[in-house]
């Protein structure tokens, strides 16, 4: 019995700083630049509409404010990479907490993503 209790605590203390990082760019994706405005029509082509998240109901609780943003505008760099994209126009960021957690537990980000010459 201790030792099934001991198994439990550290499989969750791990999956608890797991929850902690926010996700990683792709090395390249770092130069995929995040704007608040459209980018100019006329020097941009529209690839597609790109949404990127970090935290759920688990890990949201163990995972700071500044990490959930960072990790979900990283992966829409990512998935702008991906796409051939080098502009991202952040349409919308919204933060939700889940049913009694401690606060903010997830942050979604929707962008439209654009390769610019």
């Amino acid at each position: 019995m201790k030792k099934s209790f001991r198994l439990v605590a550290c499989s969750f203390s791990i999956l608890a700083l797991f929850g902690c990082a926010a996700k990683v760019p792709i090395p390249a994706a770092m130069n995929v630049e995040l704007v608040n405005e459209p980018p100019d029509s006329s020097k941009c082509q529209f690839l597609a509409e790109i949404v990127g998240s970090q935290g759920n109901w688990f890990t949201g609780d163990f995972t700071s404010n500044k990490n959930l943003v960072i990790g979900a505008r990283n992966e829409l760099r990512n998935q702008a990479y991906e796409l051939g994209a080098n502009v991202v126009y952040i349409q919308d960021m919204k933060n939700t907490n889940a049913y009694g957690s401690l606060g903010t537990t997830n942050t979604t980000a929707v962008g439209k993503a654009y390769r610019c010459n």
